[in-house]
């Protein structure tokens, strides 16, 4: 028996783009709920993956792929990337009908480029999925609303019940679905099972091309001990080498470039404000993935290494608070991204929207390092040229305590209480 559906943050978001879009592509790293949620959405569904029929799939996307098209509306193209002609053909048949909702696209992969493939501009909206937030799954109680910190209508008040202990657990289980439920013997087994097929068969089945293995183990080692971090190719490349000094950095990058491909590693780029004074902004971006618990499975940590570790478990959990963030932030139409400058001030986040709004935010495991990232926020606040931008809407704490409070215009929030 079927799992009950788990709501999705993103799913109002997706009924609002069907009111518009002719169609919509749903695109993020393999488990995280996609297919799940594109079906609550569609009236029919095709998978191009499905077994059972592919071949007959692909001869048809080769020669009439309007067949495949045909069916209740909205209709899923689930996997689509495995018949990327059909691409075009939803383009269309879009245009044809001139009618918003009218397909439904799930990709796990970006197919390679195409200069035949039409855009999609204008008639297919891309909209990307992650795993679950801690609200999705159940663990923040969502009394602090993103959407509220941007127009502070309400007071910001709340309290946490995410013990440490609990984060723990939610950072090896990660924000996958299919995990929801299990024991953590269970769920850390599946993590294992899915870095496992990445390493050995996701990674050379993503466009044919032979990757080693060994090499794979690798670079995601490295870009686990370099989580959040602004570890550049070089220093990746370096950390991978040992005894293997054949591992160039043309490799590195394009291995790397087959992760992004997949959505595995999701970087947190850099944020280039309007500054009143000549400082240097940095550019490189922090290293990331789509959710740590493929950090903490590579590495095979248990709690109890996250306990003896505490300077690992927050790289780690500034990492699970980054994929939270993008979840709320997507649906306000906002992208997140780090700050850093040439005099080592910093921001783990900033939130952007794109009316402008922005929210600096600072991720701070417990109350001893809270001043110190309160005293980094009021700093960066105040060296904005207010004149050329707006103010921030919002300075925060992220952190792993309990109570919500507010401390001098910063507010301190734990990550158990936030919601979008």
């Amino acid at each position: 028996m079927a799992k009950p559906y788990i709501p999705r943050v993103i799913d109002p978001y997706l009924s609002e783009k069907l009111e518009y879009s002719g169609a919509i592509l749903i695109e993020g790293i393999k488990w995280c709920g996609k297919t799940r949620t594109a079906k609550e959405k569609a009236s029919s569904s095709i998978s191009l993956l499905d077994s059972r029929n592919a071949s007959s799939y692909q001869r048809l996307a080769n020669t009439d792929p309007v067949i495949l098209l045909e069916g209740d509306t909205p209709r899923l193209l689930d996997e689509w990337q495995a018949a990327p002609e059909i691409w075009n053909a939803v383009k269309y048949e879009v245009d044809e009908r001139g009618e918003p909702g009218q397909f439904i696209l799930t990709g796990s992969a970006a197919p390679r480029d195409d200069p035949y493939r039409h855009s999609g501009a204008g008639r297919i909206s891309r909209v990307t999925m992650r795993p679950m937030s801690l609200f999705e799954s159940g663990e923040s109680n969502g009394s602090v609303s993103m959407r509220n910190l941007f127009s502070r209508e309400e007071k910001v008040k709340g309290h946490s019940e995410l013990t440490v202990k609990k984060l723990f657990s939610s950072l090896i289980r990660g924000g996958w679905p299919a995990s929801v439920g299990l024991s953590e013997n269970a769920s850390k087994g599946l993590m294992q099972d899915y870095v496992e097929a990445i390493i050995n068969t996701e990674m050379s089945k993503l466009d044919g091309v032979q990757r080693s293995p060994a090499t794979v183990r690798q670079l995601l080692r490295s870009l686990s001990r370099n989580i959040s971090t602004v570890a550049n190719m070089s220093t990746v490349r370096e950390d991978m080498l040992g005894d293997d000094d054949k591992i160039s950095e043309v490799t590195v990058s394009s291995y790397i470039n087959a992760l992004r491909r997949m959505f595995i590693i999701e970087d947190v780029p850099a944020w280039n404000p309007s500054i009143r004074s000549k400082t240097a902004v940095r550019t490189s971006p922090k290293r990331n993935f789509a959710d740590p618990s493929i950090a903490t499975a590579v590495l095979h940590l248990s709690p109890n290494d996250l306990i003896e570790d505490l300077n690992t478990f927050g790289f780690l959990f500034e990492s699970l608070c980054i994929r939270d963030l993008r979840v709320y932030s997507q649906v306000l139409n906002g992208e997140v991204f780090h700050y850093r400058d040439s005099y080592g001030l910093e921001a783990d986040a900033i939130v952007h929207l794109k009316d402008g709004r922005w929210g600096a935010i600072e991720i701070k495991l417990g109350s001893k390092e809270i001043e110190e990232g309160s005293n980094n926020l009021k700093k960066l606040r105040d060296s904005i040229d207010t004149e050329r931008m707006r103010s921030p809407s919002f300075l925060m704490v992220l952190t792993a305590t309990e109570y919500v409070e507010e401390k001098d215009g910063v507010l301190i929030v734990p990550i158990g209480c936030l919601r979008d």
